[in-house]
């Protein structure tokens, strides 16, 4: 066995040595009785020791537990009524996806197809924006489905709407907030009706009403459209518009899509976004133009026209700093503080700058149902933005 060297500079406990450090004094006498007290000693140490260092796990375990949880990815819920904005639910950053259809024919190699792939994951900014005000619109018409009843106002019934919408998509500007006017347009009436200012409308068990509405993140709009009725007499009319735009949804992609009967035809792109939507009527199920108008937008491809009304100017700055080329109704200016603007308004549909959209109507005493969702074509599939577990 080799002899064990004790280093002089590490004191001699250290060692395993009784010696004491000043290596002048004599050792103390080892008697029985010393070692036996010694042992004792050293076992009530230990003993100690592992009582303090037990108790110390245990403070640590109390002091962990709220660490602990709030270490767990916390998932926000929604208030009720809405009033937390998407972007605060979704910590990340990152928004759901919306339903995925593979494309199939003669478009079937996009799918698997390494350039498509690399140019999705470019747009992936864009495809995330978009997908927030999805969320949005599915949050809101979530609500607002629990809230409609007979008996409401449908001035009320539109502003519960556009505001709840303002709150969770955190409205700014022209960046982020409502694309478009609400439309609840009631039985005949197709659509492009809203309620004006004094309009004392009120929603019966009867009808037969298509709430459509928009929101858009920098412009890129979500639109969507289901139809409310509380008689179930009308469920087969808007089951039939329902399966109507699924049908629709699927067939419509990389397939042309007539604008008028018989008139050119326009190729969906990729990269495009598309609102399919499917009207079902017991009418005649062509539509007019009729009442009176409450949407209005700005033409998008409109020059610089001279206009002579001073007021007709000014109201022209309040479209532009507000919508641009965004759809708005009145109840919007009259919100923005806008009055005596009728006239103004009229210069400017007039001159060509300003297009106005009047309800569309089938006939008197028909009834009208609509189903809308926005679809992306990407590069390698299709995604429908607007799906949700409701339609």
């Amino acid at each position: 066995m080799a002899e064990e060297k004790l280093d002089p500079k590490v004191p001699s406990e250290q060692n395993g040595t009784l010696e004491r450090a000043n290596g002048n004094e004599e050792p103390s006498e080892l008697s029985p009785n010393n070692l036996q007290n010694d042992e004792d000693e050293e076992k009530g140490d230990e003993e100690k020791e592992a009582s303090k260092k037990k108790k110390k796990k245990n403070k640590n375990k109390k002091k962990k537990a709220p660490s602990e949880q709030t270490n767990v990815p916390s998932v926000l819920a929604q208030t009720d009524p809405p009033s937390i904005p998407v972007i605060d639910l979704f910590p990340s950053g990152e928004f759901p996806e919306g339903e995925i259809q593979d494309y199939k024919d003669d478009n079937l190699w996009r799918t698997t197809s390494e350039e498509k792939r690399e140019l999705e994951r470019l747009e992936r900014p864009m495809y995330n924006s978009v997908r927030r005000a999805a969320e949005v619109h599915r949050q809101v018409r979530k609500y607002m489905k629990s809230i409609v009843k007979p008996g409401m106002l449908m001035t009320e019934l539109c502003e519960t709407l556009e505001n709840t919408v303002r709150k969770l998509i955190s409205e700014n500007g022209l960046e982020a907030g409502i694309a478009f006017p609400t439309g609840c347009s009631l039985n005949w009436v197709a659509a492009h009706w809203t309620p004006n200012a004094g309009d004392k409308t009120v929603l019966q068990y009867d009808d037969v009403m298509k709430l459509d509405f928009g929101t858009h993140i920098d412009g890129l709009i979500v639109d969507s459209a289901f139809t409310v009725a509380f008689n179930p007499m009308y469920d087969p009319l808007l089951e039939a518009s329902r399966e109507a735009t699924n049908t629709g949804i699927k067939i419509h992609a990389g397939k042309s899509v007539p604008i008028v009967k018989g008139g050119e035809q326009t190729k969906m792109e990729e990269g495009e976004f598309f609102a399919i939507e499917t009207f079902g009527s017991t009418g005649k199920g062509y539509v007019r133009e009729d009442l009176e108008c409450s949407h209005y937008m700005k033409n998008f491809d409109v020059g610089h026209i001279p206009l002579r009304l001073p007021r007709a100017k000014q109201l022209l700055a309040t479209i532009n700093k507000n919508f641009s080329t965004l759809a708005f109704c009145r109840r919007y200016l009259d919100r923005l503080g806008e009055t005596k603007y009728l006239m103004a308004l009229k210069n400017l549909c007039d001159a060509g700058i300003v297009q106005p959209y009047p309800p569309l109507c089938d006939v008197r005493g028909s009834y009208v149902s609509q189903f809308e969702h926005t679809i992306l074509l990407r590069p390698t599939c299709k995604e429908v933005i607007s799906r949700g577990d409701d339609y």
